[in-house]
C-alpha cells in the first residue's frame, strides 16, 4: 500500500486483489479510546437522515454521530 491516502474507489480496487488482503506483521490489539455508552433517542425522521448520511460517508451510525459531535464542539462558541 502507498503512503498517500486512497479515496474509497482506490481502496476498493486495491483490496479487490486477493494478494492485498493478506495480513501484514503480527496481530496487535488496540486499546479502546472510547468510554461509556451514551444512549440517545432521535425522532425517526432524524435517525433516518443520520443513517443515510452515515452510509454515504461509509461510516457506522455511531462513528458518524461521534464525528458530528466533535465537529460541533470544535466549531461552537
Amino acid at each position: 500500500m502507498t503512503d498517500t491516502p486512497l479515496n474509497p474507489e482506490e481502496e476498493n480496487a486495491f483490496y479487490a486483489r486477493p494478494d492485498n488482503r493478506e495480513p501484514q506483521g503480527p496481530p496487535r490489539r488496540r486499546k479502546s479510546r472510547l468510554s461509556a455508552m451514551v444512549p440517545v433517542r432521535l425522532p425517526p425522521e432524524l435517525l433516518e437522515e443520520v443513517r443515510q448520511r452515515a452510509e454515504a460517508d461509509e461510516r457506522s451510525v455511531s462513528s458518524w454521530i461521534r464525528r458530528a459531535v466533535e465537529h460541533e464542539l470544535r466549531h461552537s462558541a
